[in-house]
């Protein structure tokens, strides 16, 4: 009988061994491109070739925009993973991260940056000590906190700033912050040197998209607010990890702890047994994290929004990120005019479009809002509006020119003002005088408003 030959058995990667150095882009920045950025729909610089060296990379070259360039990202999650790799390997190496999560086991399918070892861990951390072991060229920042809780002086530091962030909220506070670093002249002209691009990628499930959004010239995040309805879905990163809302809780006991008690059993969510488990699950993390609003009619309203997250959909926007990145720091392709979207779900179809700015966006533009309530509405109708209405506030304040009407904080204040919320607005204000608004969620930014009554 003859004998088989054997397959030597391959060792698997030594995934902590440094890796020999890579990550260049030289060969394209050093020869002349054809479609140079200011041939592009959205010029921001022309392009210069620099000179080719053997034997080195982007990231060793010290006249190189990319290893002069200080890049931000936001968020390590799996799309954050993602530009990390993807920045490593263009030859960026100068990096800073920045998110609040911590590993959670359901994220080591997907996050690759994690191990078994690193649950519990800062995310941020972890995936900095990552990349700048298995890519020495790398000089990779961690900050583990919320983006909220870094001075706008933080962010005036970076070239660019990468986003991928999981939730709408913090998008428009990073967008709102960006926003109001921009210097505008007497003319009411941006100072191109207060310029900070924000490149925001997102995804969920299958779909996804990558924008460019350079503050003051192109639409920002705000003057698309329009396209992202109040959140109804909830990234599991949040759910397993973060929790801060009661929705995230009932998530977090039907999509992760009903399978760990019953994985043999599927969820049916028509029976009142196995809803009122979700429901005291739910009420018991809550009561962990001091989050109030679990009940069993909303518990019923939220096992039905879960989105799962897709590796492929995150490698290809954050790809698409990453590439903007490079084209704005060198200028060596046309920069993207300004929205790319990735569906996935019926195969793979991408589309490119103009995102027009908003004559009246509350952040990147000067155009007084106009509001038409009757005489009798009061103040605390009013602050429903700017809640509830297209602007989605989130704890508006607002004064006038001569008089406070109503503040948030601090306490004595919004102690002092409170009796004005029952008061007709008709009642507050002159005749064509304008309120101004401030928001946590605009910032620095202050929105003017007029009010017409009927």
């Amino acid at each position: 009988m003859m004998e088989t030959e054997k397959t030597p058995s391959i060792e698997p990667m030594d995934t902590d061994s440094p890796a020999p150095t890579r990550g260049s882009l030289l060969t394209l920045m050093s020869r002349p491109s054809r479609f140079g950025n200011d041939s592009g729909a959205l010029p921001i610089g022309e392009f210069e070739p620099i000179a080719k060296s053997s034997g080195v990379t982007t990231a060793d070259l010290p006249d190189s925009a990319l290893s002069q360039s200080k890049i931000l990202v936001v968020g390590a999650g799996g799309l954050g993973c993602e530009i990390l790799k993807d920045l490593a390997m263009s030859g960026m190496p100068n990096v800073h991260v920045i998110d609040l999560d911590s590993i959670d086991v359901t994220n080591l399918n997907r996050q690759f940056l994690f191990r078994q070892k690193d649950v519990g861990s800062s995310k941020a951390k972890v995936a900095a000590e990552f990349i700048n072991k298995r890519c020495p060229w790398m000089n990779v920042v961690a900050h583990h906190g919320k983006i909220q809780d870094k001075d706008p002086s933080f962010y005036k530091s970076f070239n660019v700033i990468v986003s991928g962030l999981d939730n709408v909220e913090a998008r428009r506070w990073l967008n709102a912050t960006v926003c109001g670093l921009v210097d505008i002249d007497e003319d009411g002209d941006p100072d191109p040197s207060t310029i900070i691009p924000i490149i925001d990628g997102g995804t969920e499930g299958f779909s996804g998209q990558a924008r460019v959004i350079l503050p003051r010239i192109t639409s920002c995040f705000e003057c698309s607010l329009e396209a992202f309805p109040p959140q109804r879905s909830f990234p599991l990163c949040t759910i397993a990890e973060t929790p801060r809302r009661p929705e995230h809780c009932i998530a977090y006991a039907f999509i992760l702890e009903w399978p760990k008690q019953f994985p043999e059993k599927k969820l049916d969510k028509d029976s009142p047994d196995d809803m009122k488990w979700v429901y005291e699950k739910a009420l018991e993390r809550a009561k962990k994290y001091n989050i109030e609003g679990v009940t069993y009619m909303h518990t019923m309203g939220v096992v039905k929004t879960i989105i799962p997250a897709v590796a492929s959909t995150n490698a290809i926007v954050s790809a698409a990120c990453v590439g903007e990145a490079v084209k704005i720091l060198t200028f060596c392709s046309q920069t993207l005019n300004t929205y790319m979207m990735y569906m996935g779900s019926e195969g793979v179809y991408s589309h490119t479009f103009v995102y027009e700015k908003k004559h009246d966006c509350a952040v990147c533009s000067t155009e007084t809002h106009k509001i038409e309530m009757s005489k009798e509405a009061t103040l605390n109708e009013l602050i429903q509006i700017l809640r509830e209405g297209d602007l989605r506030l989130g704890a508006p304040s607002m004064t006038t020119s001569n008089k406070t009407l109503y503040m948030q904080k601090p306490p004595a204040l919004e102690k002092a003002t409170r009796k004005n919320l029952d008061k007709p607005v008709s009642s507050l204000i002159d005749t064509d005088e304008e309120i101004v608004v401030t928001d946590p969620i605009l910032q620095s930014i202050n929105l003017s408003l007029a009010i017409s009554f009927q």
